[in-house]
C-alpha cells in the first residue's frame, strides 16, 4: 500500500511539474515584455522570445503574407473567378444606379472633390483656342480674296441655292404685298408721293383716280411684277453678281467690315450653343444620363467590371510590387504592442496551447510512473 502511495505521489508530482513547465514555457513565449535587470545585470531569458525577436517576427509574417498567402496567383485566381465577377458586377451595378439617379450636377459633384469653377475654366480655355485659332487663320489667310479660301464645292452648293433664294426673296415679297400691312404700307407711300408733287401732276392724278384708292390699284401690278419670271431672273443676277463681288474680298475685308471683336463674338456665341456647356455642367446628373440608364448599368457595367478584371489580373504581380505589401505587413506588426501580438496568436492558438500544457502534464505522469517503478525495483 505503501508503495502504491509513492507512485500515485510521483504520477501526480511528474503530471504538475510537467504542465506547469509547459505553461510557463508558453508563457515566456511573451512574458515578460520587457528586459529584467538586477542591477547592471540583465535576468536570463528577459524579455520573451517574442518581444525579443518581435522584428524579426515582422519580418517573417510580411513575407509569410506574400509568398503563401496573397500571392500574385491566389488573387488572380480571385479575379478571374466566375462567381467573383458576378458579385462584384452587382455591387457596381447598384453603386451604379444611386450615382446615376443623384440630383447633384456636375459642377456639384466637382465642388466636392475640389474643383472649382470648372465650367468658367473650360469656357476660358476654349475662348483662349478660338482666338488661338483665329489669329492662326487670320495670319495666312488676310490676304488672301475669299474665292480661294472657301471651298470650291462650297462656292458650288452656294451658287446653286441662289435660284431658291431669289425665290424666296420673292415670295416674302408677294407673301408681304399681299397683307393688309402691305397694303397700308403702299398706301402711305402713294400719299406721300402726292403730297412731293401738290402741283399740276398731283392735281391731275387726284381729279383721274377720283375717290379710289390708288393702293389697291398699285398692290396687284407690284403682285404681278414680283411673280414674272423676269423679275426672278433679274434677283437671280443681282445676287449672283454680288456674290462674286463678295468672293473676290480679301479676307481682311470681312475682319474690316465687322469688326475682329465682333467676328470673335459671334464665333465664340455659335460655339458656346452648339457645346451648351451649361446644360451640362449645371443639369442635375440624374437629367444628363436619364436616356442612357438602362445601357450604362445593363451593358457598361458588366463589360466594365469585366475589363477591369482582366486588367488586374494580367498585372497583379507589378501592383503587389508597388504596394509592397511586405513592407506593410512587416511595419504594421511593428507598430502592435506586445500585449496585442499576445492577444492574436492566444486568440488563435489557444486550444492548441491547453493541450500542450495538458500533454506535458500527461508526460510528466508518465515520467513519474516509470521513477515509481523504477524506484520499485531497485
Amino acid at each position: 500500500m505503501q508503495i502504491m502511495l509513492t507512485i500515485i505521489l510521483m504520477v501526480i508530482i511528474g503530471a504538475i511539474i510537467g504542465g506547469v513547465t509547459n505553461a510557463l514555457a508558453i508563457k515566456m513565449l511573451f512574458r515578460p515584455y520587457k528586459a529584467l535587470y538586477v542591477g547592471k545585470w540583465r535576468v536570463p531569458f528577459t524579455p520573451g522570445l517574442i518581444p525579443k525577436r518581435r522584428d524579426e517576427l515582422a519580418e517573417q509574417m510580411g513575407k509569410m503574407v506574400v509568398n503563401h498567402l496573397l500571392t500574385p496567383e491566389s488573387i488572380q485566381r480571385k479575379f478571374l473567378n466566375e462567381g467573383f465577377q458576378k458579385e462584384f458586377t452587382g455591387v457596381v451595378q447598384n453603386e451604379m444606379e444611386n450615382f446615376l439617379k443623384t440630383t447633384i450636377s456636375p459642377a456639384e459633384l466637382l465642388e466636392k472633390f475640389g474643383v472649382s469653377d470648372v465650367q468658367g475654366k473650360i469656357e476660358k480655355r476654349l475662348n483662349e483656342a478660338i482666338e488661338q485659332k483665329y489669329e492662326n487663320l487670320m495670319e495666312k489667310y488676310r490676304e488672301q480674296p475669299l474665292k480661294q479660301i472657301i471651298p470650291e464645292n462650297l462656292r458650288d452648293k452656294v451658287n446653286e441655292k441662289i435660284p431658291s433664294i431669289s425665290n424666296f426673296i420673292l415670295q416674302k415679297g408677294i407673301d408681304y404685298f399681299s397683307s393688309y400691312e402691305g397694303n397700308l404700307r403702299i398706301q402711305r407711300m402713294a400719299d406721300d408721293f402726292l403730297k412731293e408733287r401738290s402741283g399740276v401732276l398731283g392735281s391731275m392724278l387726284q381729279m383721274f383716280m377720283g375717290n379710289i384708292n390708288i393702293a389697291d390699284k398699285i398692290q396687284p401690278e407690284i403682285i404681278k411684277f414680283l411673280r414674272n419670271e423676269g423679275t426672278a431672273d433679274i434677283i437671280t443676277t443681282l445676287l449672283k453678281n454680288e456674290w462674286e463681288k463678295v468672293l473676290e474680298w480679301k479676307a481682311v475685308k470681312i475682319e474690316e467690315q465687322f469688326k475682329k471683336e465682333n467676328v470673335l463674338s459671334f464665333i465664340k456665341n455659335s460655339v458656346n450653343k452648339v457645346i451648351k456647356l451649361d446644360h451640362y455642367f449645371q443639369a442635375p446628373i440624374s437629367n444628363l444620363t436619364d436616356p442612357y440608364r438602362t445601357e450604362i448599368i445593363e451593358t457598361l457595367a458588366p463589360s466594365t467590371v469585366k475589363l477591369l478584371s482582366d486588367w488586374l489580373s494580367n498585372r497583379v504581380d507589378e501592383l503587389m510590387k508597388r504596394l509592397r505589401l511586405q513592407e506593410i505587413v512587416r511595419d504594421q506588426v511593428e507598430t502592435f504592442s506586445v500585449e496585442r501580438l499576445e492577444e492574436m496568436v492566444l486568440s488563435i492558438t489557444k486550444s492548441e496551447l491547453k493541450m500542450i500544457t495538458y500533454l506535458g502534464a500527461l508526460l510528466g505522469g508518465i515520467i513519474g510512473l516509470f521513477q515509481g517503478l523504477i524506484a520499485l525495483f531497485i
